[in-house]
């Protein structure tokens, strides 16, 4: 590591002789309509959630008319996802460095939409698993051009809280997704099955891809009132190799190896959580999905949305302040509180207890997503946001979504081998990897103040 900082500082103090005046940049678009083109985004990423976290309300029915056991269930919930979702993610995060930021997301929330919608025509297990991945494809262009389309819009002293508000996306999309799946489980389960025109016969759950899917065709159109912002800190000349990136990842690799890995730690517990909540509800407490589903909808959409803008909001005054790391600091702080409480919820004695104990687990498992983010892309050139973002969600989301709900699964068929313990599944699997999420950060605060010190001496010349 030491030989590629000497050489990334041997190539910016040449940069400084080669070009020694700085390139005047425009100034910011205006607050209102960035504020704005946030708002767009975060709809955009209410719908990716929606889509993404409606087949946790669905474990039963799902289960019962394909035959399929809880392993096969997270394979659909999180590794079919995840895969695609994180290889398509680098290759989507390089053209978001290089194209339209703003067509690269609108072809992708079609492509979601259509593949969410397809889901509702499955019959196998193999087809269902077929449209998760191509759901996966499609969200993969999302990520990577919202986080650097935010960085040109915002200055760094706003950044954090304009990620995190972009962030709250995760949240009320997810607590839509239990709160709006839940009525609409009571509402398609009235009947054994439903008739559609041009379709036939629909199962309640299969109606249910239809009603959540196909909306977002629609809104798909409002990414063509957003404009490509310009792209600033971005060297004259021709745009920035794979090779080049790869090199100044690789100056900066224990930072980025240790951020990512710990927050994938954390999204492990997080997407974990997600997906067997309700199923714990109905098999330990004996609440029907719908119940549960708007409960949680409640709680997510709160607590959840509360947590990520509040993290935004602090980390920018400590930055404010003279912090330079406070995005790192806060998640990690964070991450230390929520560990006992998603280790008690599971093992709460009725459902009244264990819900109250996880409205501080949603409001602190929330806080380091959106300064998590910001985190990076504060370490980052711009002219390199979309592939490190790109990473980023490829080592989080294959982590965290791909492991999250099968290792909750494999711990409840394998270790115990009793449907009823996943309770313990919950707590042991979760606690133990917010352990490892706050181990990771805290030993990443050191590599990531020398990365600070690159990026602006990068910086100062462009």
């Amino acid at each position: 590591m030491a030989t590629a900082e000497k050489t990334l500082e041997s190539e910016v103090s040449q940069s400084k002789i080669q070009n020694p005046q700085s390139k005047i940049e425009p100034p910011y678009p205006a607050a209102r309509y960035a504020w704005y083109v946030v708002g767009v985004l975060t709809l955009v990423y209410v719908f990716s959630f929606i889509d993404r976290q409606i087949l946790n309300l669905l474990v039963a029915p799902i289960r019962r008319d394909l035959g399929i056991s809880d392993t096969q269930m997270s394979l659909l919930m999180g590794f079919s996802f995840a895969v695609f979702y994180t290889f398509f993610g680098i290759i989507l995060g390089r053209m978001a460095d290089t194209g339209s930021r703003r067509f690269l997301i609108a072809a992708g929330f079609v492509v979601w939409s259509l593949m969410t919608a397809a889901c509702g025509l499955a019959n196998s297990f193999s087809a269902l698993l077929m449209f998760r991945i191509g759901v996966g494809v499609g969200e993969a262009s999302l990520g990577p051009a919202a986080y650097s389309m935010i960085s040109d819009y915002f200055p760094p002293s706003r950044r954090a809280t304009a990620m995190s508000v972009y962030s709250m996306g995760i949240y009320i999309g997810s607590g839509i997704a239990f709160l709006l799946g839940g009525l609409v489980v009571q509402f398609a389960s009235r009947q054994e099955a439903w008739t559609l025109p041009l379709i036939g016969e629909t199962r309640p759950w299969q109606l249910i891809f239809f009603l959540v899917g196909l909306p977002g065709l629609v809104f798909a159109l409002l990414m063509l009132s957003v404009r490509e912002p310009v792209r600033r800190g971005v060297r004259s000349g021709a745009a920035v190799t794979m090779r080049e990136t790869w090199k100044y990842l690789g100056a900066n690799k224990r930072t980025i190896f240790c951020h990512n890995l710990g927050i994938a730690m954390l999204t492990i517990a997080t997407y974990g959580t997600a997906a067997w909540m309700p199923t714990f509800f109905v098999r330990v407490h004996g609440w029907t999905a719908g119940q549960i589903g708007i409960w949680l909808g409640i709680v997510v959409m709160i607590f959840g949305t509360l947590g990520v803008a509040l993290g935004g909001r602090i980390a920018d005054k400590f930055a404010a302040r003279g912090v330079s790391d406070a995005n790192l600091r806060v998640a990690l702080y964070a991450i230390l509180l929520a560990i006992p409480f998603i280790v008690a919820y599971p093992l709460a004695g009725n459902a009244n207890l264990a819900l109250a104990l996880y409205i501080p687990t949603a409001f602190l498992t929330s806080v380091p997503i959106g300064v998590a983010a910001a985190a990076l892309q504060q370490i980052m050139p711009n002219e390199m946001r979309g592939q490190a973002t790109a990473l980023y969600f490829f080592i989080i989301n294959f982590i965290g979504l791909g492991l999250g709900p099968t290792l909750i699964a494999v711990t409840t068929d394998y270790v115990f081998k009793d449907d009823n313990a996943i309770y313990l599944s919950l707590s042991i699997v979760c606690g133990a990897t917010l352990l490892l999420s706050a181990a990771l950060l805290f030993f990443v605060l050191k590599p990531y103040g020398r990365s600070l010190e690159l990026v602006a001496e990068r910086r100062e010349n462009i």
